[in-house]
């Protein structure tokens, strides 16, 4: 039975076990002097037009190193409440930075230069934390996307202030399959000074990357990511899964299908009147409230989270090896729970 908890949860996929094999038959230069390494800095400046790279392990990892060569302890990162640094990175930004989290109320994830304008204010103040950073998901933590004007508003903004917009891209593949942009454009285009790029929940068995648009941090970027214990000495065999990823587009190929996925379990759901859609359907996400009881007997036969404990909402992710007949066995199981 396939999990609608989230999209970490499924496997790896095939080309990316192949891509590690390969990866596995000699001996290699360890910390990036690697054959793959090498290759990936180099595909990674062709596709998204950035100055540097480099791997991580994780999202976490991804996001930290890009807040912490961004900014300086006294410094302010301002988030969306839900954004993934705020809500589920157990403090670590703030604890690897030093920086103060200010987080904007939104009701569909998204900031707005209006929505931030506000906290921009005590520059060189030395009693207030300075702002130094936008951070913004795309897609958001609600499976929602900002449009290529959205995102340019907001580094404009950023800019203005003498500031960065950072990207959380932990699954940008699915924001790129869902709107047809080059990844340069949706990056580099908008205005963008770093992006974390996920693949971990797109196919991945372990690794990011992290993509800056400026020279002027590539030198503080090598010594903070060894200091945050981001630098794997066998870093061959992230970033070989890395160039399978990207290869062919297998990326948006994938991130494709489970956008298609979340769609059509969107399109049984609405068929169900006691089943209310509660975000835009855009990406791999579907956010939803039910009965409480159909809820409760549900989460005891499929794995997935409730967003919301106030409101009883819940998250239903899909995922690249998700199937419409997994879909269609959820829904049916549904929409016969709503009808006992």
């Amino acid at each position: 039975m396939k999990s609608f908890g989230s999209d970490n949860h499924s496997g790896i996929h095939p080309l990316i076990l192949e891509a590690l094999a390969e990866a596995n038959k000699e001996h290699c230069p360890a910390y990036g002097d690697d054959p793959c390494s090498v290759l990936l800095k180099k595909e990674l400046k062709r596709r998204f037009g950035c100055t540097d790279s480099c791997t991580v392990f994780n999202g976490t990892g991804a996001n930290v190193l890009a807040l912490k060569v961004l900014t300086n302890s006294w410094n302010a990162v301002i988030c969306a409440e839900t954004a993934h640094i705020q809500v589920d990175e157990c403090g670590a930004p703030e604890k690897h930075t030093g920086c103060k989290l200010l987080t904007v109320q939104t009701p569909d994830g998204k900031l707005t230069p209006e929505r931030v304008r506000p906290l921009l204010h005590g520059f060189g103040f030395q009693h207030h934390a300075q702002p130094r950073v936008i951070s913004i998901s795309q897609p958001t933590e609600l499976g929602t996307l900002y449009t290529l004007e959205e995102m340019r508003s907001l580094a404009d903004l950023a800019h203005e202030y003498g500031m960065f917009l950072h990207v959380d891209g932990a699954r940008l593949a699915n924001a790129l399959a869902a709107m047809g942009e080059t990844p340069e454009m949706m990056t580099r285009g908008v205005g963008a000074d770093v992006v974390s790029l996920g693949g971990t929940k797109n196919g991945l068995m372990v690794g990011e990357a992290v993509l800056f648009f400026s020279s002027e941090f590539s030198e503080t970027l090598l010594y903070q990511r060894k200091q945050l214990t981001q630098l794997a000495s066998k870093m061959r065999f992230i970033s070989a899964q890395l160039n399978a990823y990207l290869k062919d587009d297998l990326y948006i190929r994938l991130a494709d299908h489970s956008n298609r996925m979340a769609a059509y379990l969107a399109q049984r759901l609405k068929q169900i009147p006691q089943v209310r859609i509660t975000q835009p359907v855009q990406t791999n996400a579907v956010f939803a409230i039910l009965p409480r009881e159909v809820r409760e007997q549900l989460m005891q036969e499929y794995c997935f989270y409730i967003w919301n404990e106030e409101t009883g909402e819940v998250r239903w992710m899909t995922s690249f090896d998700t199937e419409q007949t997994d879909v269609d066995a959820f829904a049916d199981r549904i929409e016969w729970l709503c009808r006992k």
